[in-house]
């Protein structure tokens, strides 16, 4: 019998996080079950500090809450902890015994873990070493695997949306290129949605190595056309052919716990180049964070109901060690030896490795040919 369980937020914050805390906390109550939050991620659970959810003011109202009520950590991989010494030292060590210990002693029955690939790589290690685990699907980036769709990216793409709205109309005014640079580090879903419903006229993502020349053809062709203005999406993944995404230095960036650089810099490369190779002005807007934040919209709201409500169904049935999924539209699960893919390694210093088994845009996949019918330019 579930008893007693245990929610955690893991990575970047996306909107929807409090959605599915509140759907987790609403069914194990319905069901008698306590529910807890542990405070920041993987952080919490090294550090024993945790909340009780159900019965707390503090986790009323919250559906429409962006971010995480509990917070959320980066960085924060068990069996590589950044620990750091009264004297200054810094050791990177196992931890992940240190969690089991305090899962065990707080009688939780099951842990949630609210996150993307790295998180649930982290899910899958501590399942294999006694602790129940049920994980739920994160990223704007859309990116994990066996899954059709993660919480927080529809919200996202409406965010790039209104971004490109706006900026049409400078673009417009000024006859200039506008670049929007949206999130994608790896999968290209982002820019590839957003162009569509935005109206751009040239998508660069991860998945499409591009040839910047064929780019501004599709510019000069609207310019011979009397369209003085274009609109671009480019992921911060994107690449050119025989060349490398841009990424750069950063402070706070940790080298030994597997993250030495940051992508960033794309689309003002893009910008840069388009506006030699057309001679119009172009310029550049990066989102950044701000396809984090705010409120869910009430796509992101109904599916992040569905996953939460779903993985407390699936914890009654004592259904562990996996991930909760949507496929062909309805709710699933699969095992968390699927998610993680190649990157078998317990303890592996992070996910989004090479064996990691990360969901992309396939050249052959819907989206695709409709932005390919609709004349957006990918760069190919």
């Amino acid at each position: 019998m579930i008893k007693k369980v245990a929610i955690l937020a893991n990575g970047g914050d996306v909107s929807g996080f409090n959605a599915v805390i509140r759907a987790i906390k609403k069914t194990a109550e319905t069901h008698g079950v306590e529910c807890y939050g542990y405070i920041d991620g993987y952080r919490g659970l090294v550090n024993n500090n945790y909340i009780r959810l159900d019965g707390n003011e503090k986790a009323s109202g919250i559906l429409p809450k962006g971010g995480s009520i509990i917070g959320s950590s980066t960085n924060a991989i068990v069996f590589h902890y950044k620990v750091e010494h009264e004297d200054g030292t810094v050791t990177y060590e196992d931890l992940s015994d240190q969690c089991v210990r305090n899962v065990k002693e707080a009688g939780f029955d099951c842990v949630f873990t609210l996150g993307g690939d790295s998180t649930q790589k982290s899910a899958r290690d501590l399942f294999l070493k006694g602790i129940n685990t049920i994980g739920v699907p994160k990223t704007i980036d859309n990116d994990v695997a066996c899954t059709d769709i993660t919480f927080g990216y529809n919200t996202a793409v409406s965010v790039a949306t209104e971004a490109l709205d706006r900026l049409h109309t400078t673009a417009e005014t000024h006859d200039r290129i506008m670049v929007l640079e949206v999130m994608g580090r790896f999968a290209g879903w982002i820019a590839l949605e957003s162009a569509i419903s935005g109206g751009a006229d040239v998508a660069l993502i991860p998945e499409i190595p591009y040839d910047i020349n064929k780019a501004a053809e599709a510019i000069n062709k609207r310019k011979r056309e009397g369209k003085r203005f274009s609109i671009v999406v480019v992921s911060e993944g994107a690449m050119p052919k025989d060349g490398t995404a841009s990424t750069h230095s950063a402070e706070g960036i940790d080298a030994q716990a597997g993250i030495s650089v940051k992508f960033g810099g794309a689309g003002e490369k893009v910008a840069k180049e388009l506006q030699e190779l057309t001679g119009l002005e172009a310029r550049c807007t990066t989102l950044g964070y701000m396809q984090r934040g705010g409120t869910p919209t009430a796509y992101d709201r109904v599916l992040s109901t569905k996953y939460g409500a779903k993985a407390m169904e699936l914890a009654l049935e004592e259904k562990f060690g996996v991930l909760t999924v949507i496929q062909n539209g309805h709710l699933s699960y699969v095992p968390l030896e699927e998610v993680v893919g190649e990157n078998k390694e317990i303890g592996a210093v992070q996910g989004g490795t090479a064996e990691s088994n990360v969901r992309v845009v396939t050249l052959d996949h819907e989206l695709v040919k409709t932005a390919r019918d609709v004349g957006i330019c990918l760069g190919d």
